[in-house]
């Protein structure tokens, strides 16, 4: 299969996946869509060096994820916080609709550093620790703990309800 090829087969599987990866990475839309190529261009570029030693879907989840740690680094000046201390600007009772949700979950995830960031959108994406761990470079167990505590983090800040 040519080259061309295996990337149209990958762009339609995980096109969807990547948008959404990208909108966790980085929440200027325009910022946004420039990461977006980033990650297509490297998928593209890579896909000649893909032995098959880990599965598809790992693998182009590395490649996002390599992407989106050096988007993250440079563009350095954005400021990290822990989960429980990001700005409580929406009110999560109020916000009953999924969009207003997802948009409040974004913005909790755009406010945690790099790793945690990570972490919780391969999460969200439905992979497992053991794949997470792969992409990321952590061990299952070291995922699964991390992922454990973002969870509940953020479910503290949902049962707040956006009050401080």
């Amino acid at each position: 299969m040519s080259r061309d090829a295996r990337y149209r087969e990958v762009s339609e599987a995980f096109g969807a996946a990547l948008a959404r990866l990208a909108s966790g990475y980085e929440a200027d839309p325009d910022k946004r869509r420039d990461l977006l190529q980033d990650i297509h261009a490297a998928l593209w570029r890579s896909l000649e060096s893909f032995e098959g030693r880990s599965s598809l879907r790992t693998w182009v989840y590395r490649v996002a994820h390599n992407v989106g740690a050096t988007h993250l680094a440079r563009h350095g000046g954005t400021r990290y916080v822990e989960l429980q201390d990001a700005p409580a600007d929406v009110d999560l009772e109020a916000s009953v609709s999924r969009g207003l949700l997802l948009e409040r979950l974004y913005a909790l995830i755009h406010a945690l550093p790099a790793v945690d960031r990570q972490l919780m959108l391969l999460y969200l994406e439905g992979l497992d620790a053991l794949a997470i761990g792969e992409v990321v470079g952590l061990t299952p167990t070291n995922v699964a703990t991390r992922i454990h505590r973002l969870k509940a983090a953020l479910a503290m800040r949902a049962r707040e309800g956006g009050r401080r």
